[in-house]
């Protein structure tokens, strides 16, 4: 395998079902340098020393012309970036804004008290494969439910899921590291039309206030506030694509690696306290996003004997970095049981994913309820059909043969 191909592998669709042999041999070497000067960072050690480190950027506009940029600025959206593509101290006070009405300090109990609801709709969702011998589990399971829980976080109406919809998709192509071409344009399209679908929402939302945290933002912004109203759109544009993506793909990962391990199941089944750690493991093993494509080296940072040049775009490969055997005994095994299981599964540092509470509930509220109102399953294709997108890895279907009691 030559080093200038590695990265066209990985984002080739024909890997996508089974990149782990070519994270494997990425790890040969901890730092890869392809022919277009981009660095691949795949071992644990080295993964989360970078993503800690203040000299990696994840502001894209610090990147030479001709690499792939993300987050587009406000001249091509007319939004500034939200707070994943930002560094400190911008980050540090768009995203302390954005947990106030969502978590600790601030609103300890605001997902605590959304469990109740949640649960209500897994048992809707479930209800409705009554009389069916055949599910999608990505259709019928794993996307509703983060939907109508982002929704239901926002403020925004579950009725309007067929309009944000494809914008949510295209959005997510858009993390792709795909130099240009119309993947991007027609991300910074969706986004120009999701901020104005969200711009309405969050003017409508000062007028008559709603649950959800937009509407408990919508007065910190203007003059003196912590945001600007053009703040509060890309973070809500951010929210609400990214706080259903990640969490459909490891219902549906989940799901999937469980059906590929049969004597898991069955204990899983019977013993409802492995839920935790097996959830653990499935976001070290299959995680929903596979490696970080767009950070940027402010300085020469040196690591692993290797200095990577400032201005070097650098991918920071999780997945591979999950299953490097200097950290994880057997990575390559599924082990519910693993000791000590610091995976970075979630990321790592001040851009570990924000929505990871509310992800981890929504697991833990429907994967056990799934299992235990189905009993049987039977896998219609495996591999089954993927998404394209290489950096949110997951299946685009898994069609299932159920059996119910």
């Amino acid at each position: 395998m030559t080093l200038g191909t590695i990265s066209a592998q990985i984002t080739d669709y024909a890997n996508r079902a089974d990149p782990y042999p070519l994270f494997a041999e990425l790890r040969k070497q901890p730092v890869t340098r392809e022919d277009d000067g981009t660095y691949l960072v795949s071992t644990y050690y080295e993964v989360k020393s970078l993503a800690n480190d203040p000299r990696l950027s994840n502001d894209t506009s610090n990147r030479s012309p001709g690499y792939a940029r993300f987050g587009k600025t406000e001249e091509d959206t007319g939004l500034p970036p939200s707070f994943i593509f930002t560094d400190p101290p911008e980050h540090d006070r768009l995203r302390n804004t954005a947990n106030r009405p969502f978590g600790p300090p601030h609103s300890p109990r605001f997902l605590h008290d959304l469990r109740g609801d949640l649960a209500k709709v897994v048992t809707e969702l479930l209800d409705a494969f009554e009389g069916k011998d055949q599910v999608d589990i990505v259709d019928d399971f794993a996307y509703p439910l983060p939907v109508t829980a982002i929704c239901r976080v926002l403020g925004v109406p579950r009725e309007d899921e067929p309009r944000f919809h494809g914008w949510a998709d295209a959005l997510a192509s858009g993390v792709d590291p795909h130099p240009g071409g119309s993947g991007q344009e027609q991300a910074d399209t969706a986004r120009q039309a999701m901020g104005a679908y969200l711009s309405d929402l969050i003017d409508a939302s000062r007028r008559h206030p709603r649950p959800g945290i937009l509407s408990a933002l919508a007065p910190e912004t203007g003059p003196g506030g912590s945001m600007t109203p053009a703040d509060l759109v890309a973070t809500a544009v951010l929210l609400l694509v990214a706080g259903h993506e990640t969490t459909v793909n490891l219902i549906t990962n989940t799901t999937l690696t469980l059906l590929r391990h049969p004597d898991i199941l069955r204990r899983f089944r019977h013993e409802p306290d492995l839920a935790t750690p097996l959830i653990e493991e499935v976001l070290r093993y299959e995680p929903p996003v596979q490696f970080v494509p767009w950070t940027t080296a402010l300085a020469d940072i040196d690591v692993a004997d290797t200095t990577i040049p400032k201005g070097s775009p650098v991918w920071l490969m999780l997945a591979a970095a999950n299953r490097d055997p200097r950290r994880f005994e057997d990575p390559d095994r599924f082990m519910p049981e693993r000791q000590d299981n610091q995976h970075l599964g979630f990321y790592t540092g001040i851009h570990y994913c924000f929505g990871a509470p509310l992800a981890r509930i929504e697991a833990h509220l429907a994967l056990p309820e799934l299992f235990r109102r189905v009993e049987d399953f039977r896998l219609l294709e495996d591999p089954p059909p993927y998404r394209a997108n290489a950096v949110l890895r997951g299946p685009r279907h898994l069609p299932v043969a159920i059996s119910l009691p």
